[in-house]
């Protein structure tokens, strides 16, 4: 089985939707991904969660998204909101989800 995770760095839905859709693919199609919020992006779950967006629920709900960066949530501002989530904070890389992690799990890194 391949293993993906995907790290989204970007804070423009649009693209961001494209990260959904892979992941989602991927895992319909029997694979294992996950989906990493990072720098601007960690602004998203916010919207995403306003908007009410199909996609992002869909990956949600069944557990494709892993965590959030901690340290970009505080830097943003939307830490409280982003920890209200029940989403698990990436922070094992000083305050950020460290690909290494993913990497010594047999991950590809695919940095969108």
């Amino acid at each position: 089985m391949k293993k993906t995770a995907f790290f989204a760095f970007r804070g423009q839905e649009m693209c961001f939707v494209h990260v959904l859709l892979n992941a989602l693919d991927l895992h319909e199609k029997g694979e294992e991904a996950k989906i990493i919020f990072e720098g601007e992006a960690v602004k998203l779950p916010k919207a995403l969660e306003e908007n009410k967006n199909n996609l992002y629920l869909k990956a949600k709900e069944i557990g494709l998204i892993d965590s959030i960066c901690k340290a970009c949530s505080a830097k943003m501002g939307v830490l409280e909101f982003n920890e209200s989530l029940g989403i698990p904070m990436g922070e094992d890389l000083k305050g950020h989800p460290s690909m290494y992690r993913y990497m010594k799990e047999g991950y590809e890194i695919i940095v969108m």
